[in-house]
């Protein structure tokens, strides 16, 4: 690809990415994401439908106000529905009311879909999408066309398909847009057809493809190998049914492995935030296993793999994580090696002395509490205490003594969750009530209501997760269960871990490993010598 002419970026996670199940965006976060899109540097923005929904009406009106640097807005839309009322179609109506500089219509080049679809015969289905491009084209619109189900059509009937999209080319369209609507084409199927069209037709070749098979990023690819310079997709491969081409994959792969190009410079190391943010206002949890942008993307477990990435990265990373924002990291777990504890105690920044039998019993330690169900690769503020206290630089700041949950429920009685705890902090001992929404809660409530009199700075933490696994299925009610709570102070957030096979003591040990930690730095930012702030227990 390397010389080639420079590829476009279309992006439809406005339009096809919210036909997605689950999938929605107010106009208002379209219009954020509309702006997140130009500044990194995607080509083509397409908004919507205009003439289907009130919402892409709105979109349109607002984005006319925008500030666009590098992207063209775009409405999409279908061709007319009759050959003999163009003008005054509704739906090409709406696509020139949206006022976009750039108008894209789909249009039938699977004969299947044109007879029995709309009941066409194949000169009136040419004629059909003729008169739709070159009205938009009359009306002063840069004009893309996407060929529907083209990939189905040609293997069905190649002569009909490709005199459709010839059909859009004599009108004027800017583009021909290749489109796997149903997702089910192979790669190299892409890549013979799409070389195929190149050399019948002298407008600028597109792809558009679904990932029903799975591969939507492969035949992407597969396309612009074949000579295509215009790609459609959307961020994180949302979209109708299985999704699009995921944009967040196809964007490294040209770059940093096909040495393409795209038109504008894109900000590459943007690409990690530009996944996180559209996940964010689509309020959906980032895939943490999403190749290049994913949390799980560049971390590593095994001990072999850790030692040899201390060493050298490239051995288990195909791409420096930097490269595309996103960061290394080696996880703790019963999988770990020495390595993986040199590793992570540098990442903390706790310094670890040469002792080999430390490293040993460190290692020993943690395989037998992953064993019994705990888990530091998610719980990584459990694993910083256990490593401060191997280390003799900590113990907890309280210990409970004892815990008791009263529940009552009933038929026509409001239901009560009590927690009885009897706390030693300081030698002093304490017994506190406190009554909750639910066991947990109630606790939590009990728990704090003890300890802030002792460390007032836990009154700025608060829950923020809380999740429940259950382990050993085939136990039943009997089976150990492993809870993991996040917690944050508004600044940071950490993760803590308890198992057992009582809920209530699990959820203890989360609850304290998560109090302890933050006591924990907190003393250690109190007593650093450098400290310019006041921090109060």
């Amino acid at each position: 690809m390397k010389g080639r002419n420079a590829i476009e970026l279309y992006d439809t996670t406005l339009r096809d990415g919210t036909q997605g199940e689950k999938i929605t965006l107010s106009v208002q976060d379209k219009l954020l994401i509309a702006e997140k899109l130009d500044e990194f540097g995607v080509d083509y923005i397409e908004g919507g439908w205009p003439s289907s929904n009130p919402k892409d009406e709105e979109f349109f009106s607002r984005a006319l106000h925008l500030k666009l640097k590098n992207a063209k807005l775009c409405a999409f839309g279908s061709t007319a529905r009759k050959p003999d009322n163009i003008r005054n179609d509704p739906n090409l109506v709406g696509l020139l009311k949206s006022e976009t500089p750039v108008i894209t219509i789909f249009g039938k080049t699977w004969k299947a879909h044109s007879e029995r679809g709309l009941g066409l015969q194949d000169a009136e289905n040419a004629e059909l999408i003729y008169k739709s491009v070159l009205h938009l084209k009359n009306e002063g619109r840069e004009v893309l066309f996407d060929a529907e189900h083209f990939f189905d059509g040609y293997k069905d009937d190649a002569a009909f398909a490709l005199r459709m999209l010839l059909s859009a080319e004599e009108a004027g369209a800017e583009r021909l847009v290749l489109c796997d609507t149903n997702g089910g084409t192979m790669p190299h199927e892409i890549f013979e057809i799409v070389k195929t069209v190149i050399s019948a037709t002298s407008v600028p070749v597109g792809i558009h493809t679904h990932n029903d098979s799975e591969l939507a990023v492969a035949n992407a690819l597969s396309a612009l190998r074949a000579g295509a310079m215009h790609v459609q997709g959307t961020i994180n491969g949302i979209g109708e049914r299985c999704g699009n081409a995921n944009l967040i994959s196809v964007i490294p792969n040209v770059v940093l492995k096909l040495n393409g190009q795209f038109h504008h410079k894109l900000k590459l190391s943007q690409l990690t935030s530009l996944s996180n943010y559209v996940y964010e206002l689509l309020n959906i949890p980032p895939d943490n296993r999403a190749p290049f942008v994913g949390k799980s993307a560049f971390a590593h477990k095994g001990g072999i793999h850790v030692s040899a990435v201390m060493k050298e990265s490239a051995l288990y990373e195909h791409i420096d994580p930097k490269t595309v924002g996103n960061r290394q990291r080696v996880l703790v777990s019963e999988l770990a090696g020495q390595s993986n504890i040199r590793y992570k105690a540098k990442e903390l920044g706790i310094a670890l002395p040469e002792n080999g039998e430390l490293f040993k019993r460190l290692v020993q330690r943690i395989k037998k509490l992953e064993y019994e169900g705990f888990q530091f690769d998610v719980a990584e503020a459990s694993f910083e205490l256990l490593l401060h206290e191997e280390l003799g630089e900590f113990k907890p700041f309280f210990e409970i003594l004892e815990s008791k949950v009263h529940i009552e429920s009933g038929k026509n009685r409001e239901p009560v969750d009590q927690a009885i705890l009897k706390i030693e902090v300081n030698d002093e001992i304490e017994m506190t009530a406190a009554d909750g929404d639910g066991p947990v809660n109630a606790l939590d409530k009990a728990l704090r209501k003890v300890l802030r009199g002792f460390f007032p700075s836990i009154r700025a933490i608060r829950l923020v997760d809380y999740k429940v696994r259950v382990l050993e299925e085939r136990k039943g009610t009997s089976a150990k269960v492993r809870v993991l709570i996040q917690t944050s102070d508004g600044h940071t957030t950490w993760s803590t871990v308890g198992v057992s096979t009582n809920i209530i003591d699990a959820s203890l040990q989360a609850l304290s490993d998560s109090l302890n930690y933050h006591l924990f730095n907190a003393q250690a930012a109190l007593c650093a010598p450098t400290s310019t702030e006041t921090v109060e227990l």
